[in-house]
């Protein structure tokens, strides 16, 4: 069982070493925490993707690992995840038109010339930057966006691998636009 509270600058410097074994055990201790914490704000469903969300992050990022500087692993997992959630239903919010808001008319030739330069904008980002195994979650989930359940019913693998392949897609995707921002 891993110790979470005054665990001392050893296990500390192996967990912001990013030690497989030291996650790992962090993983399977702390998920369901988190997966409870995140579904009292966006529900059973997005729960999980939340909870994915943050050990994708905390495998992945050094940076991340070293905003954990000692006490309750579990009570700063669950204040990421209380972090994370409200993230997810802010983007959730801004995804989802509101009823109220006026539509602003667009001309017909600016929608067209708008649809046009985001098909070439993704293929370029398909041919340059997309690994060709990821190509069907891309599809699935960016481009006919659907559910992630069906997404990962309609490829034949489990939903925490769509999960990871679109939090790295998403990852190439924006570095991929940002680069295409800037000036040259």
């Amino acid at each position: 069982m891993m110790r979470t509270v005054g665990d001392g600058t050893e296990w500390l410097a192996r967990f912001h070493a990013g030690e497989r074994r030291v996650l790992e055990e962090c993983y399977r201790e702390h998920f369901a925490r988190v997966v409870g914490v995140s579904a009292r704000l966006v529900g059973p469903i997005d729960a999980e993707t939340v909870a994915h969300e943050i050990f994708f992050r905390l495998l992945s990022s050094a940076e991340f690992r070293r905003g954990y500087q000692g006490g309750s692993l579990g009570s700063w997992l669950s204040q990421v995840a209380t972090n994370a959630a409200i993230d997810n239903l802010r983007r959730r919010k801004r995804e989802v038109p509101s009823e109220n808001a006026p539509l602003e008319a667009t001309p017909p030739v600016d929608e067209l010339e708008q649809e046009v330069m985001a098909k070439v904008l993704v293929e370029r980002f398909r041919r340059e930057c997309l690994p060709p195994k990821w190509e069907g979650v891309f599809d699935a989930r960016f481009l006919r966006q659907l559910p992630q359940r069906d997404a990962a019913r309609e490829l034949g693998i489990h939903r925490t691998t769509l999960v990871y392949q679109e939090a790295r897609i998403r990852s190439l995707l924006e570095r991929f636009l940002l680069d295409s921002e800037s000036p040259k």
